[in-house]
C-alpha cells in the first residue's frame, strides 16, 4: 500500500503542545542536533503536535513568532532529509486532554470556523511543499457521539485547504482517540490525497501501566509483557477492520502514535516494539512512535539504553 514516504517517523511530543509555552521552552526542548540523531536511527519523518496557541492568539489573529518556530522546525527536517507531518493536537475549543478544559468545538460554528481559518492560514504557509510535509487535521477524537460533527468539520476543511493546497496529504483519525476499530466510520476519502490514521496504545493496562491521568487503568497494578496476551495475532485482529477499510478504498493506512510508558522495563517495551512492528510490515503501515524524549514515553530515556538499538531496528 502507497505510504508516500511517510513509513518509519518519531513524534516530537512536548515541544508545541503538552507543554508550558514559556520561550525557554519552545527554543531549546528539541534541537537541530534532534533532528540530526533522528535521521540517523534511519527515520524518514517526524511528527510535530502543535497547539493552536502557538501560531494564534485568542482573537484569532497570527503570533509570528509561531510561525518562525513552525519554519525553523521544518528547515532542520529538509536540512536532514526527513519528511514532516504538522499535527493540531488542540484547537481552540478541543482538546484530547480534559484537563486542557477546551470545549464546545464540535457544537460552536464559530470555534470550527476558527478552525477552518487556521487551517487555511497553515495552508498558505506549508500547503506549497506536499512531498516534504502532510498535515493531519485534529489530533484524537474523542467520543463516538462526535462521529458525525467530526466527518462534516473534516470534509469542509478539506474543501478550504485543497482550495490552497491542491495537492497536500491530508491524514484523518476517527473517534475513541484515533482507534483502529473507528477507521470504518470514517467517510470515504475526499480525494486520492487522504490517509486514513489510527493511534495504537493496546493493550492499555500494559502501554499504560502506571498513568495517573486516565481512569481506565489502575496505576498501581504492573504487569509483564508475558501476561498481557499480547500477540501479533492480537494486532492483527485489532486492526482488521481498518486495514480492510484502507484497502476498499485504496487509502494509504498510517499510525500516528504508539508507544509503550516509562514504567516498563526496557526487555519488555521491545518485545511490544517488534509484536506490534510484525503487522505493521505484514501490511504496510506507515507509523510514528510516542515520543522522542520525555512525557513518561521517551525513547532517549535511559531506560532504553541496553535495548535502543534493537527497537530501533524494528521502528
Amino acid at each position: 500500500m502507497l505510504h508516500h514516504g511517510f513509513y518509519k517517523g518519531i513524534n516530537l511530543g512536548g515541544w508545541f503542545s503538552q507543554c508550558d509555552y514559556s520561550d525557554t521552552h519552545l527554543s531549546t526542548f528539541i534541537s537541530e542536533q534532534d533532528f540530526a540523531q533522528i535521521a540517523s536511527w534511519g527515520m524518514d519523518h517526524v511528527r510535530l503536535p502543535i497547539d493552536y496557541n502557538i501560531v494564534e492568539n485568542e482573537d484569532g489573529s497570527w503570533k509570528a513568532e509561531g510561525f518562525a518556530l513552525l519554519d525553523q522546525a521544518f528547515a532542520w527536517a529538509k536540512k536532514y532529509h526527513l519528511k514532516a507531518i504538522l499535527d493540531l493536537h488542540k484547537t481552540a475549543g478541543y482538546s484530547f486532554d480534559e484537563g486542557e478544559q477546551e470545549e464546545g468545538f464540535f457544537d460552536s460554528p464559530a470555534l470550527q470556523e476558527r478552525f477552518y481559518r487556521l487551517w487555511e492560514e497553515l495552508s498558505r504557509h506549508y500547503g506549497n511543499d506536499p512531498d516534504i510535509i502532510a498535515f493531519e487535521l485534529l489530533n484524537e477524537v474523542t467520543d463516538k457521539a462526535y462521529l458525525t460533527a467530526w466527518n462534516r468539520i473534516a470534509h469542509e476543511c478539506i474543501v478550504r485547504i485543497r482550495a490552497i493546497a491542491p495537492k497536500v496529504l491530508i491524514l484523518v483519525g476517527g473517534y475513541d482517540n484515533n482507534a483502529a476499530w473507528a477507521v470504518p466510520d470514517l467517510d470515504p476519502p475526499f480525494d486520492d490525497r487522504i490517509v486514513y490514521n489510527f493511534h495504537c496504545y493496546e493493550p492499555l493496562r500494559f502501554t499504560h501501566q502506571g498513568a495517573t491521568w486516565t481512569d481506565k487503568i489502575d496505576p498501581a497494578v504492573r504487569i509483564a509483557f508475558e501476561d498481557s496476551e499480547t500477540t501479533e495475532q492480537y494486532f492483527e485482529e485489532l486492526f482488521a477492520d481498518a486495514v480492510n477499510t484502507a484497502k476498499k478504498y485504496n487509502v494509504p493506512l498510517y499510525c500516528g502514535e504508539y508507544g509503550v510508558i516509562d514504567r516498563v522495563s526496557g526487555a519488555d517495551t521491545k518485545k511490544w516494539y517488534e509484536c506490534i512492528h510484525a503487522v505493521f510490515e505484514r501490511h504496510g503501515i506507515g507509523r510514528c512512535a510516542w515520543t522522542y524524549k520525555a512525557l513518561d514515553f521517551g525513547l532517549t530515556d535511559s531506560r532504553l539504553d541496553g535495548v535502543r538499538q534493537d527497537l530501533l531496528a524494528n521502528l
